[in-house]
């Protein structure tokens, strides 16, 4: 669902995208960003959020946590594939407030966070500080990972520095595990966000991208790196680790 602003913004006016499902805490929001002279677009649907974000439509994003469908975490994680270095800012609004929840935000790539209930002075300054920061432009991101080297920019793929060649979707999938080392995707999590399509579809596409994946990039333990399933939940790319170092350290699974 999508709300556009009742007033004609100024032709200068800076677009906030802001994605929240909970609609009297929307519009209580959105008449704040208005009476300050900003173009808002609301959506209550990550994928519909994503798109507009993708297409150019923002000059800053605000994001809900919890969500049905995609969270705003996963969201931001598809903006960052998507966008690479071109994504607009990011301020979470939300309800979490645990201290793991802040940290989580931060090093997915978001600009600031802001636990709920809001405050307009507070909201409208920070909106206003993370705007001024992005005036510079920011420089491609790059990933290494022992052989293999990302352009996330780019969105190109190197194996002893020879670009491999990638399919447009084994890019995506490729990206996403290169930024979530050690990270479980959980199926549901990439069908979803990659594929768009409903989590309960019953396919077996994710195996078969793996399974390109490991043998493109060469994600076995002789490379020192390895794609593993995990029965019953999805994927994760680890370290190959040897028998006498000690377990894994493994942060939290992303889900939806």
């Amino acid at each position: 669902m999508t709300f556009f602003s009742s007033t004609v913004p100024p032709v200068s006016a800076l677009r906030i995208a802001y994605l929240e499902d909970d609609l009297l805490v929307a519009q209580e929001v959105m008449g704040w960003l208005k009476e300050a002279g900003y173009a808002v677009q609301h959506f209550s649907d990550g994928q519909d959020f994503a798109r507009f974000v993708e297409r150019g439509g923002a000059d800053a994003c605000l994001l809900d946590w919890m969500l049905p469908g995609m969270s705003g975490p996963d969201v931001l994680c598809r903006l960052r594939l998507q966008l690479g270095a071109n994504v607009p800012p990011v301020i979470f609004l939300t309800g979490r407030n645990l201290e793991t929840d802040v940290v989580q935000a931060l090093e997915s790539g978001a600009d600031d966070y802001l636990v709920k209930p809001l405050s307009r002075p507070v909201l409208l300054a920070r909106l206003q500080a993370v705007l001024r920061r992005s005036g510079s432009a920011l420089p491609a991101a790059r990933l290494r990972l022992g052989e293999i080297e990302a352009d996330c920019a780019r969105r190109q793929i190197f194996v002893q520095g020879q670009r491999v060649d990638l399919t447009d979707r084994e890019t995506d999938l490729a990206l996403y595990f290169l930024q979530n080392v050690n990270r479980l995707l959980t199926r549901d999590f990439l069908i979803q966000t990659i594929w768009g399509l409903r989590p309960e579809v019953e396919t077996r596409t994710i195996d078969v991208h793996v399974s390109a994946l490991r043998r493109k990039l060469r994600l076995q333990p002789e490379s020192g790196w390895r794609l593993v399933s995990v029965y019953g939940r999805g994927y994760r790319l680890e370290r190959a680790r040897s028998a006498d170092e000690g377990p894994l350290t493994v942060p939290p699974e992303l889900d939806d």
